[in-house]
């Protein structure tokens, strides 16, 4: 069975270009406990309303590292899908507002740089930036990271 990439290969990004993505996300407590739980994150921020209920925000918060790995992961059908080598690292990530279960999220990705690879001719490293909103439009997270990503096919 052949698998199609979806995603974008290294000569398709064009420095400055924003792509809005198709897919949005409403979050749900039972996606923060499970991942809470898994990440074995016993945070009482995520997993206990009366906690919760005595803090700042009243009600428990959404794992910050379940919403980044749903604003990149939100990504990758248009960006990355089958033609990523790799994922190089972060270089920066912030949560500026916070998540709650029910919110509904929507990302957009901006390419902030791309060139092509010292050690490797058939790839190239892209530098994104996401931003994760809420559904009323306020920033929720915002993640810098590059990505190795193929060249085209024809192309090395």
């Amino acid at each position: 069975m052949r698998r199609i990439a979806t995603g974008k290969y290294y000569d398709e990004f064009e420095v400055g270009e924003v792509v809005t993505h198709a897919v949005t996300r409403t979050v749900t407590e039972a996606d923060n406990v499970m991942f809470t739980c898994l990440t074995m994150n016993p945070q009482p921020m995520h997993l206990d309303i009366e906690f919760a209920s005595e803090h700042e925000f009243k009600l428990p918060l959404m794992n910050s590292l379940f919403t980044l790995g749903l604003v990149v992961g939100i990504a990758v059908p248009e960006l990355t899908h089958g033609t990523t080598i790799a994922n190089l690292g972060f270089e920066e990530i912030t949560f500026p507002a916070p998540v709650f279960a029910h919110d509904t999220i929507w990302v957009e990705t901006e390419t902030l740089n791309k060139r092509l690879s010292k050690s490797r001719q058939d790839s190239g490293i892209v530098t994104l930036e996401h931003r994760g909103y809420n559904q009323n439009d306020k920033l929720v997270c915002k993640a810098r990271r590059a990505a190795l990503m193929r060249l085209a096919p024809n192309s090395a």
